[in-house]
């Protein structure tokens, strides 16, 4: 069985718990989060060609470069001059334990493999949990300026050029019309076990989208371009913002616990409302809800 997100949506918590105002969290995470683009944008254009200033983590193609340190450490000195008692998970590292109620959780460039190839399709990710359960969030492709942000029982919203619009998850009630992204871990041993999984899920639904992170694939889950997106073996910094803004956007979500290290395998699922308990059916067939191991 797939187990709830930590990710608290519309129909599932009040405005605030206690007296912390998510719509503040929100504003915090959207302006660190534009603030973080620009100077990645700045950074990419003084370095020039950023596969020399890059480094390996869990295989030699999981990438590291220095703008991905430099954009954390960015973020992290934003949220302790903001907000100096919260807590902070970050990918490359930054941790600090909270002694308020909030805690930050933290992709500084989700999709590095597009941001060294130059791909249009690579974003900042920053979430604020609330006693575990994420209450705020904003994404934004640095290549594109688009944002995505989301306070829990606010809804979502999407800005580019200056024009901000509500967004609203597909209407798709059939998963043989359904659009699917997807996306693959580092190992080998987990890419062959996904790719066969993608193999047997192919010919029962329209097609697959492969774009290289999962945050902006669960914004156009929330924007109603893909119809699901389904993963194994995420961390929490790749799915806590562009969960809750998928949630806030009436999209069914499935994640792991924000505790649960990607390593685990776990999926993570979310579709539009009208196809979720089909398409829930047709991974439990294929053996799709089960962990995919590393």
């Amino acid at each position: 069985m797939l187990k709830r997100i930590g990710c608290s949506s519309a129909n599932e918590s009040g405005h605030n718990r206690g007296m912390t105002n998510y719509e503040e969290l929100k504003d915090i995470a959207v302006e660190i989060a534009v603030l973080t683009a620009t100077e990645i944008a700045r950074k990419r254009a003084e370095l020039g060609d950023v596969r020399a200033y890059t480094q390996t983590k869990s295989s030699p193609v999981d990438p590291v470069t220095v703008v991905d340190t430099f954009a954390e450490e960015l973020i992290s000195g934003e949220l302790e001059r903001l907000r100096p008692a919260d807590g902070l998970i970050g990918e490359e590292g930054s941790s600090r334990v909270a002694t308020s109620e909030v805690t930050w959780i933290v992709d500084p460039i989700d999709g590095t493999v597009n941001f060294l190839y130059g791909l249009p399709q690579y974003a900042v990710s920053i979430a604020a949990a609330v006693d575990g359960q994420v209450v705020a969030g904003a994404v934004i492709n640095v290549a594109t300026g688009e944002l995505f942000s989301a306070a829990a029982g606010r809804g979502a919203t999407r800005r580019l050029n200056g024009v901000e619009t509500v967004l609203q998850a597909s209407q798709e009630t059939q998963v043989r019309q359904s659009l699917v992204a997807t996306g693959f871990g580092y190992s080998a041993t987990r890419r062959q076990a996904q790719s066969a999984l993608v193999a047997r899920l192919l010919p029962q639904i329209r097609d697959i989208r492969r774009l290289g992170s999962a945050a902006l694939d669960l914004c156009m889950v929330a924007a109603g371009e893909v119809d699901a997106h389904f993963e194994h073996g995420l961390n929490a910094w790749d799915f806590a913002a562009g969960a809750l803004i998928a949630a806030e956007a009436g999209a069914k979500v499935r994640t792991p616990s924000l505790s649960t290290p990607g390593d685990a395998g776990e999926i993570m699922l979310v579709t539009a409302p009208g196809i979720w308990d089909e398409f829930h059916g047709v991974l439990d067939e294929i053996g799709a809800c089960n962990p995919v191991a590393r």
